[in-house]
């Protein structure tokens, strides 16, 4: 029994400690939504709220109705009941109102659904590569020359997890880190998302940013800008198995020369060409 008391106890110092160390990496209350980072969080948000006011008001009318009918049409003796075969155009106006008030977010949410999704990023985006993995995350990012090796879904595995061509010389270049992303605030950022295992999620609220990975394929039309620095978390939102409670990275936004510095430090080193030494010169030739 005293050993049971004792791992209990030990568990729950372990769980507060664990509590304790993510409270850092969240910087907002866990009991409503975090910081919005991004610029495509604004709209969401926005429609987020709306719904919300909608079925609180809708919430607070109708229950309200229910509990007034009640209470004035209880049963009491020596009054009879109302018989009532309700009111065309009331239930006309109860019904439409609600259609176009569904109309009006299904056509907002479908046209920011496509400036997220189908819109084109940037010419100048930051192109990540990010494959997830049981349990964690590959990134890789492009070095001086700018530009991104092409991934192949079909190419993906264990020895070569971005599924790249070798010979790609797009991707001479390149540098990866693992459950290590940073970017730069104010810079859009275009994301090559796919998965070496099972499906996993690429998840940061503070971006309210969420996409599925699925094994075989590669998402490239997920596209974001930030509008603020600060340190959040990269999770997978999919149940990926035993160990998915561990599937985390840090994710860093940095001023752009923070960032240039941090990517210059990760980059390979130039190779070195041999070339033939050139003739000597002003070398003076005796003849004997």
């Amino acid at each position: 029994m005293q050993r049971f008391w004792k791992i209990l106890g030990l568990g729950l110092c372990g769980g507060l400690g664990t509590t304790t160390g993510w409270a850092e990496i969240r910087e907002t209350s866990v009991w409503w939504l975090p910081r919005n980072v991004s610029n495509f969080g604004h709209e969401i948000d926005f429609i987020f709220y709306v719904i919300l006011w909608l079925t609180g008001i809708t919430a607070v009318l109708v229950f309200g109705t229910m509990i007034y009918f009640i209470v004035k049409y209880r049963h009491r003796a020596g009054v009879g009941a109302i018989h009532s075969h309700g009111n065309n155009t009331l239930e006309v106006v109860w019904t439409t109102i609600p259609v176009f008030i569904f109309l009006a977010l299904a056509i907002y949410g479908n046209e920011m659904w496509a400036r997220m999704r189908m819109e084109t990023p940037p010419a100048d985006a930051l192109q990540v590569a990010v494959v997830g993995e049981q349990f964690g995350w590959n990134l890789r990012y492009p070095g001086p020359d700018g530009k991104l090796a092409k991934m192949d879904a079909t190419k993906v595995n264990k020895d070569n997890p971005f599924g790249i061509d070798p010979n790609d010389p797009d991707g001479k270049d390149d540098f990866t880190t693992y459950n290590d992303m940073v970017i730069p605030v104010g810079k859009a950022v275009r994301l090559h998302l796919s998965s070496k295992d099972v499906i996993h999620s690429f998840y940061v609220p503070e971006f309210r940013l969420y996409q599925d990975m699925v094994p075989g394929r590669v998402y490239d039309f997920v596209w974001f800008k930030t509008d603020a620095t600060g340190q959040f978390q990269l999770a997978c939102n999919q149940l990926c198995g035993q160990g998915h409670y561990k599937m985390f990275g840090k994710l860093g936004v940095v001023p752009t020369e923070e960032y240039e510095t941090w990517a210059k430090g990760k980059a390979p080193a130039p190779a070195v060409t041999a070339t033939p030494s050139s003739t000597p010169q002003n070398v003076a030739v005796v003849n004997r």
